[in-house]
């Protein structure tokens, strides 16, 4: 069910190629300062979660996750929870494992399948809410997707979710962030991930062997080495295998919409599956020409993001 719009995301004249369109609002979109109250709930293995709240005593709650190697005040985190915060909603964005102020204290990591930890904050949120919708960027898009196609046991108060720049073939978004022009995009995320691993691996030194860290060069060499492996997958090929959300699409049943540019420079040609949208009930696939990965800057700076307005409109009126 491709959902087609009389109007498409036009970017600024100056931010010419997706490229463009990616960087700039990634290092230069300002932060925007919000009244979040932070809590630190427990996981049923022991560890620890970073909540941000916006509360406006609310029905209604939007829960954000963020990207890889992101965190829940990123200016795109920011920018979403505004929209809905300034229009009556309460808020929640989150920290995957490893991802706030604080490392987490267990061996593992967060990864793009990683659908307990969501459903642990989905079920600390719910009570008090009649409605909740999930939206999802990049990694966090792949993971919103998956907890919404899997078989398990979700709150039927979950009525719609987005997810924004979706990975939904891991495997051939990763291998193509670490291919050619793309390569500054890989190094910059594996910079973060390799410190992390290092710091870790003092504190768990059986479970995290650092001798093959050195000899890593792509993200699919990390998850190799270290994603899969820590996660209960055989590699890097059986991680994407398993938590892709393109093999979880048939299985949503709330109204999803997935917003991917088709200048994305992270996405590859299986990441826009039309004919699989065509034969689903419950997915809309929105794929402007424009908007770069996790963009989408309005042409002028007084408006908001078009993936915000978007998200919204999505939410609080469609389908």
């Amino acid at each position: 069910m491709p959902l087609s719009k009389n109007t498409e995301y036009e970017s600024p004249k100056w931010l010419f190629n997706g490229h463009l369109q990616t960087i700039i609002p990634s290092l230069f979109r300002p932060s925007i300062p919000l009244p979040f109250e932070r809590e630190r709930i427990t996981t049923p293995d022991g560890d620890f979660l970073d909540l941000d709240w916006l509360k406006n005593n609310s029905e209604d709650l939007v829960i954000i996750s963020h990207g890889l190697e992101g965190n829940s005040q990123r200016p795109y985190m920011t920018g979403m929870a505004r929209q809905f915060y300034a229009n009556g909603f309460d808020v929640l964005t989150w920290n995957f494992r490893g991802c706030g102020e604080e490392l987490n204290s267990k061996p593992i990591f967060y990864h793009s399948g990683a659908t307990y930890d969501l459903d642990t904050v989905v079920n600390h949120a719910a009570p008090g809410y009649q409605n909740i919708h999930l939206i999802g960027f990049s990694l966090g898009g792949n993971l919103t997707l998956k907890y919404l196609g899997e078989k398990r046991n979700r709150l039927p108060k979950i009525k719609k979710g987005v997810a924004i720049s979706v990975p939904l073939h891991l495997e051939s978004s990763c291998l193509k962030i670490s291919s050619g022009e793309n390569i500054v995009y890989a190094k910059r995320f594996l910079k973060t991930l390799k410190e992390k691993v290092t710091i870790k691996a003092k504190l768990f030194p059986e479970e995290i062997p650092l001798g093959t860290l050195r000899k890593i060069k792509t993200l699919k060499d990390f998850d190799d080495s270290y994603t899969g492996p820590l996660h209960g997958f055989k590699d890097a090929h059986d991680y994407y295998e398993q938590c892709s959300s393109l093999y979880f699409l048939e299985g949503i049943e709330v109204p999803t919409l997935v917003l991917n540019a088709q200048n994305d420079p992270f996405l590859t040609d299986k990441c826009f599956p039309i004919s699989v949208g065509r034969s689903l009930d419950a997915v809309w696939m929105e794929f402007p020409k424009l908007g770069g990965h996790v963009g989408f800057t309005p042409r002028e700076s007084k408006d908001i993001y078009w993936s915000e307005k978007r998200a919204f409109e999505f939410i609080r009126y469609e389908p």
